[in-house]
């Protein structure tokens, strides 16, 4: 796409939703004062004698993200936590998440907050921090270790299962679909692919065309979905599991013109996402509650580390299905906009 070509989407898109937009920036002004007393903590965590509690991320950099930060943020303020942040660049960066995790118990973290890049390949790092004491909270993302004290996420195949109920009720008559996932080793996404697939699986008007797996980023995303609309010109539904992927769909469906002919299904929110369920690249968000999980992964560390009992061992976080005939309603901004 030439640069004339994107200056144009964007002008569009800010002219089309400048309410949206506005709330974003109230959103993304919050997040940076956020991150910025959190970068203090972590400079100072050990020296306040307050008890160091470490979240530790499969990113940094998306809304999501930044939403469980500001959850985690309000929640280590409420129970006056020294509270720090990381993450690898990209998604699929298991190696660089395993440093981390050993540099925070090395720093005297007492439990790490944790989401999982790789079930499997995170799981040696986990048992290794909770071998030298320390607590660990499962969010989001879930790891291989029995050491997990609570796991604290979206029902994610229940969530599928909703992206799959919404393509029966308001897709195609005759729907062929391409499935465009993420990391084959992250548990989220295979049990969100999971539950969608078990849905259209009971419905004869549904056809499973196609399904890749992506890098967990914007780009791979929009190249692997044209090449896949390119290959299988039929495909009329498109579901898809997280934010970038999610934005990529939603590139290339708009490269391509075929908003009107493609019924997508996406997970997540933040200003370009919004903005493409407005003007059509995208039909339907099945959005998660990353405030809350942020909040109550670090509100269960506080009582992990007092003795208190947590209570559930397993937390479902809300999700909440967002189209352009409710996107405007007030509960529908709370869920897109979790900035408070």
């Amino acid at each position: 796409m030439s640069a004339d070509g994107k200056t144009h989407r964007w002008k569009r898109r800010i002219l089309g939703a400048l309410g949206v937009l506005l709330l974003a920036a109230c959103y993304f002004v919050g997040i940076r004062y956020i991150v910025r007393n959190l970068t203090v903590n972590e400079a100072e965590a050990g020296e306040s004698g307050r008890h160091y509690v470490a979240l530790v991320a499969k990113s940094t950099t998306s809304a999501f993200w930044k939403s469980v930060f500001a959850g985690a943020n309000a929640a280590g303020t409420e129970y006056n936590l020294d509270l720090t942040f990381c993450g690898p660049e990209n998604e699929e960066d298991y190696e660089t998440q395993n440093k981390m995790i050993a540099e925070v118990v090395e720093d005297g973290a007492e439990v790490i907050v944790f989401s999982s890049v790789d079930y499997e390949a995170n799981a040696a790092a986990i048992d290794a921090a909770a071998a030298q004491g320390v607590k660990i909270v499962s969010i989001d993302s879930d790891v291989d270790s029995t050491a997990v004290s609570c796991r604290i996420s979206t029902d994610n195949y229940e969530a599928g299962q909703m992206a799959g109920q919404v393509i029966l009720d308001s897709g195609p008559e005759d729907m062929k679909v391409g499935i465009v996932n993420f990391d084959k080793n992250s548990a989220n996404g295979q049990q969100r692919e999971e539950g969608l697939r078990e849905v259209l699986a009971g419905d004869s008007r549904a056809e499973i065309v196609a399904a890749i797996n992506v890098l967990s980023t914007t780009e791979d995303a929009w190249e692997g979905t044209k090449q896949m609309l390119l290959e299988h010109p039929e495909i009329n539904v498109i579901a898809t599991f997280n934010e970038w992927t999610s934005l990529g769909v939603g590139y290339a469906i708009e490269e391509l013109a075929l908003g009107e002919e493609t019924f997508v299904v996406a997970f997540d929110s933040n200003v370009v996402s919004v903005g493409m369920l407005e003007t059509g690249e995208v039909d339907a968000l099945i959005v998660q509650n990353p405030f809350a999980m942020g909040y109550l992964g670090v509100e269960c560390a506080y009582n992990l580390i007092n003795g208190t009992d947590i209570g559930e061992t397993e937390v479902d976080t809300a999700t909440t299905v967002i189209t352009r005939e409710n996107m405007f309603e007030e509960e529908s901004q709370k869920v897109l906009f979790t900035f408070d």
